[in-house]
């Protein structure tokens, strides 16, 4: 079955696509990982796709980041650091289709690359988000720097320091900025559809131009702090011995932060 699927409507030119591995809380392993950079790029080539909804199968999250059972090689080398994430957005694949991201249940971690690059979120009130990598003794680098552009300074900087310790409600999440909309439980996905239909409606060069123009707005300062993520993530994260010691040890209980 594949991990990742996609329905197109090509009477409204509306695409959905859906994080599919429900039961690992459709966290992304690499073979998911090559599917969205596969997907992404189908959808930059076809003309009659002019807006993209992503979600989540399942009720118990969008999506949980990195598989922790995901085996990444990594070259012998103190200067370079492969991390599958990077490859699995729609930008990072130069499609500059609008892409909304609906949300329910968990998006932790990982997700972050996800979110980080649609240009808004719609969640319902299921929804709870958090950074767990410095309960694990890892480096939150890259998922920081995309929620910057996000969320103020703290909240972000909350988030991510607080690890496991806390998830933000999706009302709170609403509140700093993170989601745009915030539906009634199981009506994310039927929302952000009805606004991707609204931008697949109008004259195509003017809103993947506008898309353009918002990620140059913080093309800047997102791209300096991405370049010191490696050496950040090289220099601060634990060994994965220990890592794996964190995460079986880790407190099951977390405030849900309103």
């Amino acid at each position: 079955m594949s991990s990742v699927l996609l329905r197109i409507d090509r009477d409204s030119g509306v695409a959905v696509v859906t994080l599919n591995r429900p039961g690992r809380l459709n966290a992304v392993d690499l073979a998911m990982a090559d599917e969205l950079a596969s997907t992404w790029g189908e959808l930059r080539f076809d003309d009659t796709v002019r807006a993209i909804v992503l979600t989540g199968a399942g009720e118990r999250a969008f999506c949980t980041g990195i598989d922790r059972d995901a085996v990444v090689p990594q070259p012998n080398s103190p200067y370079a650091q492969d991390d599958p994430l990077l490859g699995i957005g729609p930008k990072a694949n130069d499609l500059w289709k609008p892409v909304v991201a609906a949300v329910r249940g968990m998006a932790c971690g990982g997700a972050f690359y996800l979110l980080g690059e649609a240009e808004f979120v719609v969640a319902d009130t299921t929804a709870c988000f958090f950074d767990p990598h410095t309960t694990y003794g890892m480096v939150s680098a890259y998922e920081s720097v995309l929620m910057a552009q996000r969320m103020p300074y703290g909240e972000v900087a909350r988030m991510a320091l607080m690890g496991t310790a806390e998830r933000i409600s999706a009302r709170r999440a609403y509140e700093t900025g993170l989601v745009s909309q915030l539906t009634a439980r199981g009506e994310a996905v039927g929302e952000a559809t009805a606004c991707a239909a609204v931008l697949a409606g109008y004259p195509t060069e003017a809103v993947q131009g506008t898309v353009r123009a918002l990620w140059a707005a913080t093309e800047a300062g997102r791209a300096q702090g991405i370049a010191q993520a490696p050496h950040l993530i090289a220099l601060g994260n634990a060994g994965s011995e220990r890592q794996a010691r964190l995460f079986a040890g880790r407190a099951r209980q977390y405030r849900l932060r309103e």
